[in-house]
């Protein structure tokens, strides 16, 4: 499995269904994802790999807060084609 850590990825199932989201730790079957808005980096999502679709993005999670969060994942949005 490659290292998912700090990649955006998007929903594919569930009520975020659509949504992007950063995976901030990954393990064999799972990915903790947080948006810094519904899903803050205190209260981690717990998602399957196969409910989410990575992107080619990764940023750096190291010194992340939830406000750095949304703004990243809102010019992301902005900006991509999905």
């Amino acid at each position: 499995m490659e290292s998912l850590s700090g990649r955006i990825v998007r929903s594919c199932a569930g009520r975020d269904k659509g949504n992007f989201l950063v995976v901030i730790r990954a393990d064999e079957s799972f990915v903790y994802v947080a948006d810094g808005k519904e899903r803050k980096l205190a209260s981690l999502k717990k998602k399957s790999l196969k409910h989410v679709k990575p992107t080619n993005t990764v940023i750096d999670t190291e010194s992340l807060t939830d406000k750095k969060l949304r703004k990243l994942i809102a010019e992301f949005s902005a900006a991509s084609d999905f």
